[in-house]
């Protein structure tokens, strides 16, 4: 199991970026969150295997519909042992 952390920039808070982060997560059997941070980024932080963590970088491209995503900045780590997926 592997864990990527996610700072996404551009048009990604107020368009329903971290509902469509959580809702793909999801679908993928992912662990972790998606949290607003006070620059205008969304930071993203998941756990499973790396197939699907690179599956939802791939999403985390694109984003939901009203999103313009300028940037990914992504760090691979272990995974910790998160349960679910939040947002914040």
């Amino acid at each position: 199991m592997l864990r990527i952390t996610v700072l996404v920039s551009g048009q990604v808070q107020g368009v329903g970026y971290r509902q469509f982060t959580r809702r793909k997560a999801f679908e993928l059997g992912l662990c972790g969150y998606a949290e607003n941070l006070s620059d205008g980024r969304v930071e993203v932080v998941a756990e499973g295997e790396k197939t699907d963590l690179e599956h939802l970088i791939y999403l985390l491209r694109q984003g939901p519909r009203g999103a313009r995503v300028e940037h990914l900045d992504v760090q691979w780590s272990e995974a910790t042992g998160l349960k679910g997926f939040q947002t914040y």
